[in-house]
C-alpha cells in the first residue's frame, strides 16, 4: 500500500501537462514564456487551493539551474529559513538558491523581513505562494521585489483532464481497466470548486468504491460532503452573506455562514472581514467591539483550525447581537465625495504651521471648547457626521450639545 498521495504521483512534469491557468501556462502564457526565456525572478503565486501553485514552483525549478528548497510556512520557523539561507555561502549555493515558501501568509512580519537581504542581492530567488490576497498578508517590500501571478479556479473540463491521468495511473497500479464517463469527471470538477487536488482525492475514493469496471455517480456520492462545492464566487458570496447577516442582527445565519467559510479553509479571510464589520457595521454604537474582535482574530490565528472556530464564533455572534451604527463610515464617505471633487484643498490659515497666528487652544477655555473654523472655507458649513441612534452616540451628542459643538440636525 503506497503512502504518497495520488495527486503527487500524477503531478505534471511540463507546462504542457498543466490543467487550467492558460494565462500562465498556455503557449502564450506569461509564466511559461518567462521560464522558457531563462528569466527566473522572485515570484508570488496567489489563488485558491489546488490550482497548481506548488506544481508551478516545481516546474520553474526545472527550468532554473539553482539549488531548490521547499518550506511550508505553517510549520517552518525562522531557523529553518536561516538554515536554507546559510547554503548561499557554501559550494551548494554557488548556482544560487531557489526557495519555494508555501503558505507564506503564516509567516509574521519579522520572518518575512528576514528574506529581504538575500533576495535583494540575488543570493536567493524566492517563489512564495498564498491562498490570500498578497497585498493584505505580505510585507510591501517583498511584493515590490516580486512578480505577482494569480492562479484561478480550474474549469471542470480542465479538471477532467487531470482525472483521466489519475484513471490511467490507478488502472496501471491495480492492473484493472476501469472506465468512467466524461460527464461524471466534469461533474466531479464542478463539485470540487476548481480544486484539482481535492478532485483527484474524490475520484480516487470513487475508483476504489466501484465494484465493477465502470465508475458511476453512486460511487462518487458517499465521498461528496457538499462542503467541497466551493469556488471563487462562493468565497465572495459567503463573505458577503456573513457580513449582511451580522449587519441584519441574525446570529443564526451568522453562525451558519461562518461555519461554511471556516470549513472551506477561509480562516484569514474571515478574520479580515470580521474586523471590517466591527468598525463598519457596529462602529460607534459599541466601540469596544473592534478591540474584542481583533483580540479574537489574533487568538484564532495563533490557534489555527479547528480551535480557531471558538474565538471566531464568539466574535461573530457578539457583532451580530451588538447595536449597529455606520455613522462614522458614512461620515468618511461623505467627506470622500468632496475630496474627489477637489474641494477643501487649503485648511484655514490658523490651522496651518505654528508661524501663522489666530489658532486658539481649546484646553484654555471652559469645557475645553470654543467655537472656531476647522474646515476649509469652501466647505466650512459641511456636516459629514450625524450621530447614530444608540446609547453611546446619544451620550456623545448630548455632550456636544452641552458644550455648543453640535452642528447636526436638531
Amino acid at each position: 500500500m503506497r503512502n504518497t498521495p495520488l495527486a503527487e504521483l500524477i503531478r505534471p512534469q511540463s507546462f504542457a501537462d498543466m490543467v487550467g491557468q492558460p494565462h500562465l501556462f498556455g503557449e502564450r502564457g506569461a509564466l511559461r514564456r518567462l521560464c522558457e526565456s531563462g528569466r527566473i525572478t522572485n515570484m508570488i503565486f496567489f489563488g485558491a487551493p489546488g490550482t497548481g501553485k506548488t506544481t508551478a514552483a516545481a516546474l520553474v525549478a526545472k527550468y532554473s539551474d539553482m539549488s531548490f528548497y521547499r518550506l511550508n510556512a505553517t510549520t517552518a520557523t525562522l531557523s529553518d529559513v536561516k538554515e536554507v539561507l546559510s547554503d548561499t555561502a557554501n559550494v551548494f549555493g554557488q548556482r544560487g538558491i531557489l526557495l519555494y515558501l508555501d503558505e507564506i501568509q503564516y509567516f509574521n512580519r519579522k520572518q518575512q523581513q528576514s528574506l529581504l537581504e538575500y533576495i535583494e542581492d540575488g543570493r536567493v530567488t524566492l517563489i512564495a505562494s498564498t491562498t490570500e490576497n498578497p497585498h493584505f498578508c505580505l510585507h510591501n517590500a517583498l511584493i515590490s521585489r516580486s512578480t505577482l501571478f494569480e492562479f484561478k479556479s480550474v474549469a471542470p473540463e480542465e479538471i477532467a483532464r487531470a482525472l483521466r491521468r489519475a484513471l490511467a495511473y490507478l488502472n496501471g497500479e491495480t492492473n484493472r481497466q476501469k472506465t468512467v464517463d466524461d460527464a461524471l469527471l466534469v461533474q466531479i470538477g464542478k463539485r470540487t470548486g476548481g480544486d484539482v487536488r481535492r478532485a483527484v482525492l474524490l475520484f480516487e475514493n470513487a475508483y476504489y468504491n466501484a465494484d465493477g469496471d465502470e465508475i458511476t455517480e453512486g460511487d462518487v456520492t458517499p465521498f461528496d460532503s457538499g462542503i467541497s462545492n466551493y469556488s471563487d464566487d462562493s468565497h465572495y458570496d459567503l463573505l458577503s452573506a456573513l457580513q449582511k447577516s451580522i449587519r441584519g442582527s441574525d446570529p443564526d445565519a451568522t453562525a451558519f455562514y461562518l461555519c461554511r467559510l471556516l470549513e472551506a479553509g477561509e480562516l484569514l479571510s474571515v478574520c479580515r472581514r470580521l474586523q471590517v464589520i466591527a468598525s463598519e457595521d457596529v462602529g460607534l454604537a459599541y466601540p469596544l467591539a473592534a478591540t474584542v474582535t481583533h483580540s479574537c482574530c489574533e487568538s484564532a490565528r495563533q490557534l489555527g483550525m479547528p480551535e480557531a472556530r471558538i474565538p471566531l464564533v464568539n466574535a461573530a455572534i457578539l457583532l451580530a447581537t451588538a447595536p449597529k451604527s455606520n455613522s462614522a463610515y458614512s461620515a468618511y464617505a461623505a467627506a470622500l465625495a468632496d475630496v474627489e471633487k477637489g474641494l477643501g484643498n487649503t485648511p484655514p490659515t490658523h490651522l496651518q504651521a505654528p508661524l501663522y497666528k489666530g489658532y486658539k487652544y481649546p484646553h484654555e477655555y471652559k469645557n475645553h471648547y470654543l467655537k472656531q473654523q476647522y474646515l476649509p472655507d469652501d466647505i466650512a458649513s459641511r456636516v459629514y457626521y450625524e450621530f447614530g441612534e444608540n446609547k453611546t452616540e446619544a451620550a456623545a451628542r448630548a455632550y456636544a450639545e452641552a458644550i455648543g459643538s453640535y452642528k447636526g440636525k436638531k
